[in-house]
Formats: structure tokens, C-alpha cells, sequence
């Protein structure tokens, strides 16, 4: 208990020196110390320690990121601080997520996405789960996925991700791909949110107010069309906000009942924090109140070698 204590003041310390993570309220940016507070996931029990919301009938959160400019690194935000809570996590995708070289990521068996008769998938499925459980006593979170081209991993088989509902822990979901871009408007296709989804995180990255909407916008001419603007026009933090509250963007497919909330990353300068706040009135207007602001300057250099990669 004295460990797990030790851990939760030393990550409120790092978090409130680095001054990472924003929520908005009473229009204004207010520092939150995790940023599982700030998406109300971490709740104060009346016995004074932090557990996880529920978020739904299932007794744990089902959250999925979608957008562009910061799904990764919010999830791997999220994963870190249930672990310091002492709550172990999934991380899995429904897309793509890129494989690291970290001892906590659990590669599904290569051929159970093939056809295969009803019992030996069972049996893979069942194999699956036990190594899920040892890598989630031995490291706290697991990062999963099956085997897939350009070093990354893909969507479970179904019967896979029913038996993470089984673990009765969080499972955090990359809902959507952006190509390393800022910005996203998804196609028809897009993003792929599971049915027990209980919050949605829709990411922007900060980085593309003021840039050509072509040059920092995944699907550009879908952009275009929901904008209203050419390609070599420049973002403004209008721009996101309608991204943000639009049903044919950020809030496309989000299930009924799913908690909403707007994420702007990459604040990592007075200016986009000025942006931040102009977005964040703008989404309370359109009827959107949650959005959290943050900033990883810890992660920027490692998401640079990614890009270029």
C-alpha cells in the first residue's frame, strides 16, 4: 500500500511540474493531475481511493480513440497511469497500432484470423487469454494485436476480444489511423468503434492551426468538403472545433450512451494553448463541454522518429 502510495504522489509530482494536462472549465484551463481525472475515469470513492469508472454494465471502461495528433500517446497516458493506480489494462486495436519493442506487447497467434474449425478456435482464444493474464501480473498492462505488415500489429479475431471482456479490467482502443497527421475526417469506412465502446477520445493535434489544410490532414478532400475550403487554405481552431462536433467527423459513429470528450494535444507553447481555449469555447457553444488539452514533450521526439521511420 506504501508502494502503490509512493507511486501515485510521484506521478501527481512529475504531471503537476511538467503541467502536462488541462481540463476546461468555467472557461478557462485548469490543471488536472491525471489525466484519467480529467477524462473522469479515475473517480474519489468515498473511502478516499481512486477507482476506475465503470462506464457501463460491464463494471470497466471500453475507451476508443479516434481523430489524429495523439491516439497513441493519450492511450499509452492512460495504460501508465491505471498501472500507477495499481489497475492493470488492455490496449488492443480495431485498426492498426505500431508494435514496439516493449516486453508488454503480446503478439495474437499468427494464423487465428484464418478460417478454422469452431474448436480450435476456442482453443487459440482460451491460449490467448492465459497469456494475456500472466502479462498482466507481470507488467500490468498488455498491449495486443495480431501479427501485421509495416511493423505493426492489427484488429483481434472476435472471439479473441471477447475473452478480454472476461479479464474485467480496462481495454483502451485505437479506433481510427491518421498516417502520423494532426488532423482526420474518416472516411465511410471509418473509425471502426467496437458496440462496447463507453468513451470516446477524439484527438487533435494543436500543431496544425495555421498549416495548409493539405499538408496536415489525413483524407484532405473529405476536409475540404466538410470546410468548405481548399486545400491550401490554412487551418484555423474554427476549423477543429467543427471537426470536433461534427457527426460526419469526430462524433461519427460514437455509440449511444458514449461519453464524448474532445482531446487537444500538443500544447506545447502559449500560442496553442491560446488555440486550445478558442476551440474549447467554440465546441461549448456547439454543445460539447468536455475537452481536455494536453501536452507530452517527453513523447514529441519519439513520435518524430516514428514520422520518419
Amino acid at each position: 500500500m506504501a508502494r502503490s502510495l509512493w507511486k501515485r504522489q510521484g506521478l501527481m509530482s512529475a504531471m503537476e511540474q511538467n503541467k502536462m494536462i488541462w481540463i476546461y472549465r468555467e472557461d478557462r484551463l485548469c490543471e488536472a493531475p491525471f489525466l484519467l481525472d480529467a477524462l473522469g475515469l479515475m473517480p474519489l470513492g468515498d473511502s478516499g481511493r481512486q477507482e476506475a469508472s465503470s462506464g457501463g454494465p460491464m463494471g470497466f471502461p471500453v475507451v476508443s480513440a479516434v481523430g489524429a495528433g495523439g491516439k497513441t500517446t493519450t492511450l499509452r497516458r492512460l495504460a501508465e497511469e491505471f498501472v500507477q493506480q495499481g489497475q492493470r489494462a488492455v490496449v488492443t486495436t480495431t485498426t492498426h497500432i505500431l508494435e514496439e519493442n516493449k516486453p508488454y506487447f503480446y503478439r495474437g497467434t499468427p494464423d487465428a484470423g484464418f478460417p478454422a474449425g469452431l474448436s480450435r478456435m476456442r482453443e487459440a482464444a482460451r491460449t490467448f487469454l492465459c497469456e494475456i493474464r500472466k502479462n498482466l501480473d507481470r507488467f500490468g498492462q498488455v498491449w495486443t494485436g495480431m501479427p501485421a505488415s509495416g511493423g505493426k500489429l492489427g484488429s483481434l479475431p472476435e472471439a479473441f476480444v471477447e475473452q478480454l471482456w472476461t479479464l474485467g479490467v480496462p481495454v483502451l482502443i485505437e479506433a481510427d489511423g491518421a498516417r502520423k497527421m494532426p488532423l482526420k475526417v474518416p472516411a465511410g469506412h471509418e473509425p471502426v468503434l467496437h458496440p462496447r465502446t463507453t468513451h470516446v477520445l477524439s484527438v487533435y493535434g494543436l500543431d496544425a492551426v495555421g498549416e495548409r489544410l493539405e499538408d496536415v490532414c489525413f483524407r484532405k478532400e473529405l476536409a475540404e468538403k466538410l470546410l468548405r475550403k481548399n486545400g491550401t487554405e490554412r487551418v484555423t481552431a474554427g476549423d477543429i472545433a467543427l471537426f470536433a462536433a461534427s457527426p460526419r467527423a469526430g462524433r461519427k459513429g460514437c455509440p449511444e450512451g458514449a461519453a464524448y470528450t474532445v482531446v487537444l494535444n500538443k500544447a506545447d507553447n502559449t500560442r496553442r494553448k491560446e488555440d486550445a481555449l478558442a476551440i474549447c469555447r467554440e465546441l461549448k457553444k456547439r454543445g460539447i463541454p468536455r475537452v481536455v488539452v494536453t501536452s507530452y514533450p517527453d513523447s514529441r521526439e519519439k513520435d518524430n522518429r516514428e514520422k520518419k521511420a
